[in-house]
């Protein structure tokens, strides 16, 4: 399943920026995952602050 980012995000950006496939971008209130592109890492999980990235 892929990653989904949930209520807690604070939009640092951090995931984006870490995402080896460009699969996040921002979205109005957080950021936001493709799950079409998403590969399951777990890169934006370990990366964010606040641990906004969960499997769905």
């Amino acid at each position: 399943m892929a990653y989904k980012i949930s209520d807690a995000c604070i939009k640092c950006g951090a995931c984006a920026a870490e995402c080896p496939v460009s699969c996040i971008s921002e979205g109005d209130e957080r950021y936001v995952i493709n799950p079409e592109q998403c590969i399951e890492c777990g890169t934006c999980a370990g990366i964010c602050p606040v641990s906004a990235p969960n499997h769905e």
